[in-house]
């Protein structure tokens, strides 16, 4: 017995077949489809075949002869169908042209006809030649050959030949027990059941087909011969090659469907003759008489013989099953029982129960149907559709759902559609139309939303619009009112938009103050938008909305670049997925901008199936996890078409499906759509082209005799042309033209006037006739003609290409597809149109306010018919693509930072998309089902593909991946790809092929073999042009050739270049797809180059960079970058060979005369002085023998024109090169400022080299311009005569000795101070030299050995041996004073009775105290400014020891002070007699042995030990981070810093430096969001939680607050005093675990931890206006900290650098850095001190006293660094008597010292002595001096005192005022009083006392005119009011403080009462009042104090303004006094 005929449905249910591997494509039937048509494709002629033939048996030369004249034929084709269908189209039209000439020797009216009838109107000259190329052909080949090979091929065209059905099917021979059924009960009455059923039959006939199913296909046989008869008729009708397009099995299954009808035989003849034509009387005849026979014959086949099954042939009737009522009864059971089992089983099946009746042994069926059904209980529902469970969400309205569904078969596809569908089906075409919507009935609740029942801003938004529409208002309070993420899925024209605007408008709402402010600069909105059209049109929409508040909506797409600043002053972006994601992956690039984004809004989110939802994907993954992790609130909106997985899409975007989630299905279009579907049977390109064509025009004239108007959509933009021709021909030829033809209107004459003024031929033409066409390639103007036309309604149809449905919104009644192939350059072939074109084009039928609805056709090919049909009736789920493109995401999340190991990859997968589809479908993403029910979650799985990527990446260098931890590295490589988008295999490629010698033409081979470009292919059809372009337009070679594909992009991107033309439309699309990726490509590339420092290389990347960019070859003429020069001048420019340089120098007139052109030459040189161009100087400085420092000025020499170089700056890239070893040492971005340029001032840029023994001749140091060819400079290092400094001595070893007791002090009092009993090995190696000798010492130790207890030894000597002596010890920060005297007030003075005395900037003691002072603790500057008047001051002549600590700051800015102090004591004991012993205290030095000499040290005071003798050793870590920018980078640390505290420290204290207090905030809220991801966010917290809790109450700082909640402390100078105080404590004793502290902190507050970070190395410096790198030694510093010797057995440093520094850092961190002077660029003001004090009166003292200094000691060793040219006695002597000649020509510049006439003697002036005494520079008193006047406001003083500090400190930055602030008011008073003596000395009395009244606001804090009585602590401008009643009897309003001194008359009470309870801090002024009002003094003393704590009387004439002229020899200082820092 045959096997059961078991149909698919059934099959895919039960264990019959075997389960396919289900890893395969999940739809199969596209696959088979897709086989079938190639089948059906090579059946039949050919013009492989063709061309096979025609050069087969044939000699060389003829097949030569053959192949051209094909080709001829080929081209002949090509002009008549056109290129836009692609080959295969030309191909098939040349077949046909080939089979219509073949016995033909001329072209007849009957050809012609049937060329046109198939395409159109054509060339007649193509048919001619066509005609004559076949004619040759035949007769090479002789007639009779090729008669019969067309013959023989035409009539193998029968798909019946096949197999058996059922052997393609794999029968699976599982066997399981059957339970024993029980018998059915059977009723013996027989009826019998007729089923005619025309659908099914019909399609069992298409899938019989489709399985090649055989004569034997069915098992039933026909009785008598009459069905053969039919069979018979048919075979012969069609060998006559009649109908070719139809098979057999098709025609007897129409032909049998007519005479089943009940039509008469008349009306059939009719019939029959219009299908078969006259060739088919016979035929007719013949079946007409036989009709009956036939019928019978086929509906009578008896039952018995159904499941007999001797194989006979099919029969042609409907599929008719005969039952007998038992069978019936059986039957019916059986469906009960199963749709018992499927209820149970698995909720609905789709299959419909007709289906199911299948005539064999129902007892086995249901056997294997139970058993089917367990397994599938058992089973997961794996089937396509996933079943949800109905529950209802309050926003989902989707009749889909609810509707019942008709299961049909369409175009061979099984699929469920709506009710009330019409279908038809014919020979040429099937079509199925879906007729539109009813609008759904309003429900109760639901109110229309009228916009002036909105706020203010609603309502200035939507301005002109009286209420929102349905979805709209339904959407309205979940969008305006809350913050809820939103899912919308609504159809095209639903009005999303505005939706976006709701969401928008609620965040504006968010950020609106009271008063109606809207604080800008706190929230963006991205909305991204699929296109960059839609982006444009999207952003004039919200820019136009949302105008009236002032908020700036901008573009920012790969057309719309946007500066830095441009972005920050947006609030709104509009942007693309792609862009968005390049900006936030650059992550920090603009980290401020992706963490101010607070509204994120995703158009068109049903693209995440499309090749572009990775990239979606990536997006909401990351901003999600940004939600997460940082708490921030991003609110997510996406807008979608309707998808029918909107849950799964919901859940993606963290949508609660209760609230956010809003479905609106069709019902809700603004106009309700009819959709049309067409189906093209035809395989037969041509035929399909020609049949569509038929159907569109059909379709055409049945809207406009409607009275419509419609929009056909083609695919190419000639083709729109064509279309329209093809058209009117048609309607000429039917004679129907009339319909289209534009009624004449009374506006009708001027349309008319203005469509002939147009250029456009074809536009002209076909206006008259009705039709106008409508692309991209159409002038502006002519586009917008026809639109305007079309709406007025002149045009009856309008042809036109996708882009006018993206951007312009010009509805119509009808639209209509016509084809959906359409080219994409991406791809490189012909693609389907997508669906989101398809929707938006739909999206344009039915007019708002006219049509009741609209209605849009989808012509298309059969295959392609259910593809449609299911996208848009919404059936297929939409998956993700994110796997394809993994690796590339994971490396950007690796680079960005967010994603450090296995786990955390991991966990960011499961927010994708793929996550969620995954689970829902395991087995479309290859994960068997096994697998799934073990790993529910897919973690496993989701680990498998993160590691399997991670090993790809790795091998590619793009991270690193340990396998063992599981930890990610980004490296450049990476970080590169990352940010310039590129792909893993293009990478690969480049790491193959890309190296250091390439050439440019090498590089653009390597470019065209990247990935992103191997879509593109090289067809047939253009090998002829690009050989044109090759020889044309390249210049380089181009590898590969034109054969194939990479060779091919070369081509184009050489063509590009060329501005070559481009005719072939695939060419064009090929090529700016090509320059828009090489140019992102070949960037890439120049960075790649860059990084691995290959000098040659990094140019000429640079260069082709540009090349792309500018269209441009680098030999052509630099001006040609400016479109105004005419291509004239420039040719003449290039051939007279006039370089840039030339016509620089050249005068306009003469550069006229030469271009033959006078008034050209001032335009051109114009231009050439816009052209960028630089100078560069450069200076270098030996820091050692191996390390260079450069300085190099950039001066920019360019006229700078907003047009030509825009409104930032001009970018230039500037490296330096070794030209012999081929490598680059140093690189860096610079952009030069537009204000720069336009003030031409320079800029400063330093940076270190490394240099080698033997030295090379010379580096160059060469800038290039990002953006302009020809824009360049080089700028030579000379190393002739550079002199490297001299090798440093070695350090001193440390001995191995006995640590010597504390008991050695000999003194019980000294021993108590110590909690230690023995000293440390640095200690005791010192002890003898610092407490027995008087020797000065040198002592150079690393941080943390116990310097300072060094120096107390020190001090304790002069203790025992001088006690009448003084010790002055000076720290370099008031901080650090402030810790010494902390501790010595209590050790030293407290203990042991010495007197301690602090004397910095912030506490100048009297005489008295400081005269009677043991120990003074000072500063230098203080110091320096005490010590200058030296003979007159005894306490400075009692000083014995001067201990300086940190001496190697003698190198930074703060140096010189240092040196003049040592000079000036070693010039005191030199002339005193009295020796003052020196003790210097400082790091590890390289060069202490200078440092030494210049003491006076000999070989016993020096101790340099190494830097590794820490007593806690230290290990560090350096890491280096890419970045131009300085947050960014900054912000791309916090991570890294993160890790190391879990590695390195995860419990022990941690401090962290940073540059700015801003840092510290930012730093520690990214840790804070770190540590939100952990289990224990608190883990840094050691502390009971109620304890902090108590202490966070007292803390002022806001930021403190919430990060001491973490255990995370802030540290720097903006904390009020006792929130510092609170932090150091807690720190110190371990209650919070990590400090995060400014690195001033690394000097002065002494608390180490375990591990130190060290958060990048530079600083922004005010004056300088950029970053600049700590001084070395801060560095050192820093990581000093590291390593608690109580604790630690080892301390731990990271530091984190710049890459570009890291070299540098590794060096000098292992190595000690040199000191070297910095004296010389102050060296005046200090030589001005000392002529102030008398100690130099002449040159050669001058002379004398540099000779004491410390730079004199480093000008003989290191020269070069000082440029000295060499080192002989003459060159030293003018090169100090040159120097000390400048620098006392300055002074008397500045009037502070007069030279006599002798030019020898220097005599010091007033103004030297007033600036030496108030320690100010000399250019301030100048400046007071030419800018001080007899009678001078107030207001003009505040503007001199405010530049006055230009010279003095002091960079602002911008963050904390408030210290800035102290800082001020600390040197105002002094330089006011310097002010004050200027104004005095000249004896100006009004500016004086407008000085005083200056000094006096400033200390009081108050204006001059406010009321004295505010000058009372605590007494405010709103308390004044109660001095103002009649108080204490006083007659009349307290106006001031005299007059209530008067009524108070001494008496307390008198004030109380007038004050009285209402000032809360009422007995603070008590306490003033009684120590001040009484003694009612007038003080002549500027006190220098805030007003909160200190009152001061108003004095009406100050007493001290005698204007007092001074003389060198008085001995006093001048009356208004007060040192200060």
């Amino acid at each position: 017995m045959s096997p059961p005929r078991l149909t698919g449905a059934l099959r895919s249910f039960s264990t019959v077949s075997k389960k396919e591997d289900f890893t395969e494509q999940l739809n199969d039937l596209k696959t088979k489809r897709l086989k079938r048509r190639e089948l059906f494709a090579r059946e039949g002629l050919t013009w492989q075949k063709i061309v096979h033939f025609c050069s087969e048996h044939q000699d060389k030369a003829k097949q030569q002869a053959a192949s051209q004249e094909l080709k001829s034929l080929l081209l002949a084709a090509k002009q008549i169908v056109g290129t836009e269908h692609g080959q295969e189209a030309i191909e098939s039209a040349a077949i046909f042209l080939f089979e219509t000439f073949h016995n033909k020797d001329h072209v007849g009216t009957e050809e012609t006809r049937a060329i046109k009838q198939m395409f159109g109107p054509f060339p007649s000259s193509a048919a001619e030649a066509s005609c004559s190329c076949v004619a040759q052909l035949v007769a090479s080949l002789g007639e009779s050959r090729v008669e019969d090979f067309i013959q023989t091929q035409s009539s193998r065209h029968n798909p019946q030949r096949g197999s058996t059905f059922g052997r393609n099917i794999a029968f699976s021979y599982d066997c399981y027990t059957l339970d024993p059924l029980e018998d059915l009960p059977c009723s013996g009455i027989h009826e019998e059941k007729v089923s005619l059923d025309f659908i099914n039959f019909l399609n069992n006939q298409q899938s019989g087909r489709k399985m090649g199913a055989d004569v034997s296909s069915s098992g039933r046989s026909v009785s008598s011969g009459d069905g053969t008869i039919l069979r018979g008729e048919v075979e012969k009708y069609l060998n006559g090659g009649n109908m070719i397009s139809s098979s057999p099995e098709e025609l007897c299954t129409s032909l049998f469907e007519m005479l089943a009808s009940h039509k008469s035989d008349d009306e059939l003849q009719n019939e029959l003759f219009e299908l078969l034509g006259p060739e088919g009387l016979e035929m007719i005849s013949t079946l007409l008489q036989q009709r009956v026979a036939i019928v019978d014959s086929l509906l009578a086949i008896p039952p018995d013989r159904t499941v007999g099954g001797e194989v006979s042939k099919p029969t042609y009737g409907c599929q008719v099953t005969i039952h007998s009522e038992q069978e019936k009864q059986m039957m019916k059971m059986y469906r009960r029982g199963e749709k018992r089992e499927r209820k149970r089983g698995k909720g609905t099946d789709d299959s419909d129960s007709s289906d199911a009746v299948m005539p064999f042994d129902p007892k086995e069926m249901r056997a294997q149907r139970e058993q089917a059904l367990l397994t599938a209980r058992r089973e997961p529902v794996l089937s396509r559709e996933r079943v949800y469970e109905r529950i209802r969400y309050p926003n989902v309205y989707d009749s889909y759902e609810e509707a019942t569904k008709s299961p049909a078969f369409v175009g061979g596809a099984r699929m469920l559609l709506p009710e009330g569908i019409r279908r038809e089906n014919n020979k040429m075409y099937e079509e199925v139309e879906i007729p539109p919507n009813e609008p759904m009935a309003l429900g109760f609740e639901e109110k229309p939303v009228y916009i002036s029942e909105l706020d203010e801003i609603g309502q200035l938004v939507f301005k002109g619009m009286k209420r929102l529409n349905r979805i709209q208002s339904l959407v309205f309070e979940t969008a305006y009112n809350t913050n809820e993420n939103l899912l919308i899925c609504a159809p095209t024209g639903a009005g999303k938009t505005n939706i976006a605007m709701l969401t928008v408008l609620h965040e504006i709402r968010q950020h609106l103050q009271p008063g109606g402010v809207i604080k800008k600069d706190e929230f963006k909105v991205v909305y991204v938008a699929p296109m960059k059209a839609l982006a444009a049109e999207m952003t004039n929409y919200f820019s136009k909305r949302l105008e009236p508040l002032g908020i700036a909506v901008k573009e920012l797409t790969g057309d719309m670049q946007l500066t830095k600043g441009e972005i920050l002053r947006t609030q709104m972006l509009v942007t693309t997925p792609e862009k968005w994601d390049v900006v936030t992956r650059k992550s920090v690039g603009d980290v401020a901008l992706s963490q101010i984004v607070r509204l994120l809004i995703l158009d068109e989110v049903h693209l995440l199936h499309e090749d572009r939802g990775p990239v979606l994907e990536s997006l909401v993954a990351r901003t999600i996890r940004q939600v997460e992790s940082t708490q921030s609130m991003i609110r997510i909106l996406g807008l979608s078409a309707t998808l029918p997985n909107y849950l799964d899409v919901a859940a993606f975007l963290h949508v609660n499906p209760y609230i956010g989630l809003f479905f609106f299905d069709s019902r809700f279009r603004p106009v309700p759509l009819g959709q049309t579907f067409v189906g093209i049977k035809t395989t037969n390109k041509i035929q399909q082209l020609h049949d569509m064509e038929e159907v569109c025009y059909n379709k055409v004239l049945e809207q406009v005799r409607a009275g419509h108007q419609v929009m056909v959509f083609v695919h190419a933009r000639n083709a729109t042309v064509r279309t329209a021709m093809g058209l009117i021909e048609m309607a000429k030829n039917h004679g129907e033209i009339s319909f289209f033809q534009p009624d004449q209107g009374p506006d009708y004459g001027q349309c008319e006037k203005q469509i002939q003024r147009s250029r456009n031929k074809q536009m002209k033409e076909m206006f008259p006739e009705g039709f106008g066409i409508h692309h991209a390639g159409m002038l502006r103007s002519d586009r917008s003609l026809m639109e305007s036309m079309f709406s007025k309604g002149h045009l009856k149809v309008l042809v036109c290409t996708a882009t006018l449905a993206w951007g312009v919104n010009l509805p119509a009644h009808a639209v209509i597809i016509k084809g959906t192939q359409i080219y994409d350059a991406k791809r490189g072939t012909l693609v389907d149109l997508g669906i989101l074109d398809v929707m938006q084009i739909f999206g344009r039928a039915g007019r708002p306010q006219f049509d009741k609805y609209g209605e849009g056709t989808i012509i298309t090919t059969h295959d392609k018919l259910s593809h449609y049909l299911t996208l848009l009736t919404q059936q297929n789920p939409i998956e993700s693509q994110f796997l394809d493109s993994l690796a590339d995401n994971l490396n950007a999340e690796v680079a960005l930072g967010s994603v450090t190991n296995v786990e955390e990859a991991v966990k960011w997968l499961s927010y994708t998309y793929l996550y969620v589809r995954m689970r829902a479908n395991p087995l479309a993403y290859g994960i068997n089902h096994k697998a799934y029910q073990m790993d529910p979650s897919l973690e496993l799985y989701r680990k498998e593909l993160v590691v399997e990527s991670g090993r790809k990446l790795d091998k590619a260098r793009m991270i690193r991946f340990e396998e063992r931890t599981g930890y990610f590295a980004s490296t450049d490589l990476g970080r590169t790809a990352s940010h310039f988008y590129i792909r893993y295999n293009t990478i690969e490629t480049f790491n193959e092929n890309f190296n250091s010698q390439r050439t440019e033409a090498d590089i653009l081979s390597i470019v065209s073999k990247a990935e992103e470009f191997e879509q593109l292919k090289v067809r047939d059809e253009e090998l002829e042009e690009l050989d044109q372009m090759l020889c044309n337009y390249c210049e380089l070679p181009a590898a590969g050739g034109v054969e194939n594909s990479y060779g091919k992009i070369n081509i184009l991107l050489q063509t590009y270049i060329s501005r070559g033309e481009v005719d072939s439309f695939s060419l064009i699309s090929d090529l700016s797809y090509v320059a828009q990726n090489a140019a992102r490509i070949i960037r890439a590339l120049f960075e790649i180059a860059l990084r691995k420092r290959w000098p040659a290389m990094t140019y000429r990347l640079l260069t082709l960079c540009k090349v792309i960019d500018k269209r441009l070859w680098g030999f052509a003429h630099p001006l040609r970058q400016f479109p105004n020069l005419s291509h004239v001048v420039l040719n003449r420019l290039e051939e007279k060979k006039l370089t840039v340089d030339k016509l620089k120098e050249m005068r306009k007139d003469e550069i006229g005369h030469m271009l033959h052109h006078v008034n050209v030459g001032l335009t051109v040189k114009q231009c050439v002085h816009q052209i960028p161009s630089i100078t560069m100087e450069a200076s270098i400085q030996p820091i050692t023998r191996t390390v260079l420092r450069v300085r190099l000025i950039v001066t920019p020499d360019f006229r700078w024109n907003d047009q030509v170089h825009g409104s930032v700056g001009e970018p230039w890239w500037l490296w330096v090169e070794d030209p012999i070893n081929d490598h680059i040492y140093h690189s860096e971005y610079l952009l030069l400022q537009k204000k720069q340029v336009v003030t031409g001032e320079p800029q400063h840029i330093v940076f270190t080299i490394p240099i080698f023994e033997p030295l090379p001749s010379q580096y160059y140091i060469k800038a290039v311009s990002d953006r302009w060819l020809g824009a360049e400079a080089v700028c030579i290092i000379n190393f002739q005569n550079l002199i490297l400094p001299e090798r440093h001595p070695p350090h001193t070893e440390l001995l191995d000795l006995q640590p010597l007791p504390v008991t050695a002090l000999g003194n019980r009092e000294y021993e108590c101070l110590y909690k230690f009993t023995h000293f440390n090995p640095i200690q005791t190696q010192i002890f003898h030299t610092l407490y027995h000798t008087d020797t000065n010492v040198l002592l150079g130790a690393p941080t943390g050995s116990g310097k300072t207890i060094a120096a107390e030894m020190a001090m304790f000597r002069v203790f025992n041996k001088y006690p009448t002596s003084k010790v002055v010890y000076i720290a370099p920060l008031k901080a650090l004073v402030r810790e010494r005297i902390e501790d010595w007030k209590i050790r030293i003075e407290e203990k042991l009775g010495k007197k301690v005395v602090e004397l910095t900037g912030d506490v100048t003691p009297d005489m008295r105290a400081i005269a009677q002072a043991d120990l003074i603790v000072t500063t230098p500057e203080k110091w320096d400014g005490v010590s200058r008047s030296w003979q007159n001051r005894s306490y400075v002549q009692k000083v014995a020891i001067l201990i300086i600590d940190e001496i190697h700051l003698l190198g930074e800015d703060r140096g010189p002070v240092l040196e003049v102090l040592v000079s000036r004591t070693n010039f005191i004991s030199s002339h005193t007699s009295k020796s003052v012993r020196v003790v210097g205290l400082s790091t590890a030095l390289a060069n202490a042995r200078d440092l030494a000499d210049w003491l006076g040290i000999g070989q016993v005071g020096l101790f340099n030990f190494r830097p590794s003798v820490r007593p806690v050793p230290l290990e560090v870590h350096i890491h280096g981070f890419p970045g131009q920018h300085y947050c960014p980078r900054m912000a791309s640390m916090n991570k890294p810093t993160f890790q190391a505290i879990r590695s390195h420290s995860p419990a022990k204290p941690v401090l962290i430096f940073v540059s700015s207090r801003r840092q510290t905030r930012l730093t520690a809220l990214d840790l804070i969001a770190y540590l939100a991801t952990e289990d224990n966010p608190k883990q840094w917290l050691h502390q009971d939680e109620r304890e902090i809790e108590d202490i966070i109450a007292t803390v002022r700082d806001s930021n403190l607050k919430l990060t001491l909640a973490f255990g995370i402390g802030m540290h720097h100078a903006g904390l009020h005093e006792r929130d510092r105080k609170t932090v150091e404590e807690l720190f110190v004793n371990c209650k919070i675990q990590v400090l995060i502290a400014t690195s001033t902190l690394a000097w002065g507050v002494n608390f180490p931890a375990h591990l130190v970070v060290v958060k990048g190395t530079e600083y922004y410096d005010g004056k300088s206006r950029r970053y600049v790198d700590y001084p070395i030694t801060d560095v050192l510093q820093m990581m000093g900290r590291a390593g608690r010797p109580q604790f630690d057995d080892q301390g731990k440093a990271v530091i984190l650098v710049h890459d570009i520094k890291k070299d540098f850092y590794k060096k000098f961190l292992y190595e000690p850095f040199p000191v070297e002077s910095s004296l010389l660029d102050v060296l005046s003001d200090h030589l001005n001190a000392e002529i102030a004090a008398g100690t130099i009166a002449s040159k050669q003292d001058a002379m004398d006293y540099i000779t004491w200094t410390y730079f004199f000691r480093r000008l003989v060793m290191n020269p070069s660094y000082y440029s000295l040219e060499d080192i002989s006695h003459e060159s030293i002597n003018k090169y100090l008597s040159n120097l000390v000649e400048r620098s006392l020509r300055d002074l008397e510049c500045s009037y502070c010292i007069e030279i006599k006439e002798d030019d020898l003697t220097i005599e010091p002036m007033t103004y030297g002595r007033i600036a030496s005494y108030y320690y100010l520079k000399h250019q301030t008193v100048r400046m007071f001096k030419e800018r001080l006047k007899p009678e001078l406001p107030i207001h003009e003083l505040l503007s001199i005192l405010s530049v006055s500090f230009y010279f003095h400190l002091i960079s602002l930055p911008c963050s904390d005022y408030n210290t800035d602030t102290k800082t001020v008011l600390d040197n105002t008073i002094r330089i006011c009083q310097a002010m004050l003596d200027v104004a005095a000395n000249e004896g100006w009395l009004v500016t004086a006392i407008s000085i005083c009244n200056l000094v006096q606001m400033i200390i009081q804090g108050r204006w001059l005119h406010d009321s004295s009585l505010q000058t009372l602590p605590h007494v405010e401008q709103q308390d004044l009011y109660l001095f103002r009643s009649d108080a204490g009897g006083f007659n009349g309003p307290i106006e001031g403080l005299p007059e209530l001194i008067a009524a108070c008359n001494g008496k307390e009470n008198v004030f109380a009462s007038i004050v009285g309870q209402e000032i809360p801090n009422y007995s603070a002024i008590d306490r003033v009042y009684s120590s001040n009002l009484s003694a009612n003094c007038s003080s002549n003393e500027s006190v220098r104090a805030r007003r909160q704590t200190l009152w001061l009387h108003p004095i009406s004439v100050p007493t001290f303004l005698l204007p007092h002229l001074y003389s060198p020899a008085a001995t006093n200082p001048p009356q208004c006094g007060g040192l200060s820092n």
